[in-house]
Order: C-alpha cells, then sequence, then structure tokens
C-alpha cells in the first residue's frame, strides 16, 4: 500500500543547504502504528515530502525476516509492489519485516538512496546507511546514532500550539492537570488484577491529596478490565478520558499537563512525554525487561521520573526531544551522501 504526503514542518534550522536536502522519502514498515509513527516523526522533521509504503511479505519469506530476502511479489516489477520506483532521496524503515527492503533499496537503487533504519535491525550496522538504536541497546558502530527516547511526532513547536489553543473541556480544569498514558499487556508486561487495583487506586490517592484533574488516555494493549475501572474514575469526578473517538487529544494532554502517569511497558510512551519537560511518574505492572530497567534507570538518573503510586512531583528539567537530532544526522548524512 502506498500513501502519499507532503513535506512536513521542519523541527530545527538544519545547516545544511536546501539545494542538497532530500526532496523525496518513502517511509518502509509492515504497518506497525509505533513503526509507522515514529518513521512519520523523523520525516516531517527532516522536512521530506513523503510516501506510506507498507510491506507484507508472504510465509515462507517473512518467517526468515530480517535476515531473509524480500518476498519476490514484492519486487518492483510486481504490480503492487511497495517498492515500486523511481527509487527516493531517503527511504527510512522500522521493524524486522522492513529490514530486507531497506537492505534491497540499497544495493538496488546503487546507494542513490540514503537508507535509515530506525531501531536495531538485529543484522548488524550494514543494513543501512544509518541506523538510530535507544541507549538501552547494545548496537553501536560508525553509522550508529544513540539517543535516550526514541523520535516521535510531537515537536516543541506542536506543544506550544497546542499549549496555547483553546480546549473546553482541559481549560475548564484547574491545576493540577495530570496526563495518565495507559499502555496495556505486552511481550514483556501484563497489568495483572492486583496491578489494576494498585493503578487505580493511586490515581483516587492522587486525586484526594491534590484535588488534581486527570486526562486519560488508553491504548489497544489496555485490558477491558482497567479501561472499565478507567471510565469509571473518570466519571467520578471531572476528569477525562478520551475514549479513542475522533481525533487523538494526547497531543494537548501532553501540552496542558502539570506532571504525567505512564505505565512501564511503553519506552515511547515515555519517550512522548520526556518532550514536555514535566515530570514523568512511572506505574509498573507485572513483568519486565532488562533494556526497559536500564531505559529508565537512565531517565531517573537525569531527575525525570519518579515511582507511581507515590506523591506528586513539579520539578521541571530541560525537555528531552530526540527527533532533531536525527533528522539533523540524517540531512548532515545526506549530503554527505550526494557529494561523496
Amino acid at each position: 500500500m502506498i500513501q502519499k504526503h507532503s513535506g512536513g514542518k521542519t523541527a530545527i534550522a538544519m545547516p545544511v543547504a536546501p539545494s542538497i536536502c532530500p526532496s523525496s522519502c518513502w517511509i518502509l514498515t509492515d504497518g506497525k502504528a509505533g513503526d509507522e509513527a515514529q518513521c512519520i516523526g523523523v520525516a516531517e522533521a527532516v522536512g521530506a515530502p513523503y510516501e506510506i509504503r507498507r510491506v507484507a511479505p508472504r510465509p515462507p519469506f517473512s518467517w526468515f525476516m530480517p535476515r531473509g530476502p524480500i518476498d519476490p511479489r514484492e519486487l518492483p516489477k510486481c504490480s503492487g509492489s511497495p517498492l515500486a520506483g523511481p527509487f527516493p532521496d531517503l527511504v527510512i524503515g522500522s521493524g524486522r519485516r522492513a529490514i530486507p527492503y531497506l537492505r534491497y533499496v540499497k544495493r538496488a537503487s546503487r546507494h542513490q538512496s540514503l537508507t535509515v533504519c530506525l531501531k536495531d535491525p538485529h543484522t548488524g550496522s550494514t543494513a543501512a546507511d544509518l541506523i538510530w538504536v535507544p541507549e538501552h541497546d547494545a548496537l553501536r558502530g560508525d553509522n550508529v546514532l544513540v539517543s535516550v527516547t526514541a523520535p516521535h511526532r510531537f515537536s516543541t513547536g506542536d506543544l506550544e500550539a497546542a499549549r496555547n489553543a483553546s480546549h473546553p473541556q482541559i481549560d475548564g480544569f484547574h491545576s493540577p492537570r495530570i496526563a495518565v498514558l495507559v499502555g496495556g499487556d505486552s511481550r514483556h508486561h501484563k497489568f495483572e488484577s492486583l496491578d489494576i487495583q494498585r493503578f487505580i487506586a493511586g490515581l483516587e490517592d492522587l486525586v484526594q491529596a491534590s484535588t488534581a484533574h486527570l486526562m486519560i488516555t488508553t491504548s489497544r494493549r489496555t485490558p477491558e478490565e482497567l479501561t472499565d475501572r478507567l471510565r469509571h474514575l473518570a466519571a467520578s469526578g471531572r476528569h477525562l478520558l478520551w475514549d479513542g473517538q475522533g481525533d487523538n487529544p494526547l497531543v494537548s494532554f501532553l501540552a496542558k499537563a502539570d506532571a504525567v502517569v505512564a505505565s512501564a511497558d511503553s519506552t515511547n510512551m515515555i519517550g512522548e512525554a520526556a518532550v514536555t519537560g514535566k515530570p514523568i511518574h512511572v506505574f509498573h505492572p507485572t513483568g519486565g525487561h532488562a533494556k526497559i530497567v536500564r531505559f529508565l534507570g537512565t531517565l531517573d538518573e537525569m531527575g525525570i521520573i519518579h515511582p507511581f503510586p507515590g506523591p506528586l512531583k513539579t520539578t521541571t528539567y530541560k525537555p528531552l526531544n530526540s527527533t532533531p537530532m536525527i533528522a539533523e544526522e540524517i540531512l548532515s548524512a545526506f549530503a554527505r551522501h550526494r557529494t561523496d
């Protein structure tokens, strides 16, 4: 599937001449929302018009990815191929199934396309011309970018615009206003019944102690039991729960929040919240993973996160946003790529 988009806003003043900026960009994923959102955020920060190209390899080819070849049915010469040419100036890919397609473009374009991989490709540093990984991953190399948080679509300008924009439901809330970002069950975490009880009790205690107003979002992974309890909590006071209908208000929630509560199962969600400069209170459901522990440990050392349940913190910090840095590195690499 192919979707076209005009160039997004540029998040920072780029130190390269416009004449050598990419004029075309593909985003290659298998359609996973998290992977695609990160790629879009980077493409918008770069400022290149982009097309979303979703790969859909069949078994047995999908079984051997990221190391195997692409599905022959998706070669550029085939009808409906996600690689139908001409090849663009820039290709940004993410996810296990996208890696063979990035390698293919890198080779078939005779290195005319600059290829960028977001997250560890698990095939080494030669999978793309430029690779970004979070600090808690082990991959390193001359072409590997490293940052504490992942790229996303929320720029400083987006937050400022949302902070100044009218939002009648939120604007009627007095401080403290708390954005509550709820994940759900994953490979490494599970919200058991006791976790749900502890999480809801923590929110109730926070409201009672600080007369806070909650702005709550859930995810597709949120267990129904937890969603029901959050719905009941929102209805019991002056709180707001986004039910998935209409535009996602997350950027407004983050922009207008005095603090954030987030669950530890999603490093992306916590990374998005870190762009606000507001304290993030992290709830740990059952389970965990060493990489997530390292990620949270770094944020703890930086004074960004605090335990939840626990008292509301009001300390601030310099907003943490890796997206402009990644975009700047891509533009610098593209300039070198075209002059080599």
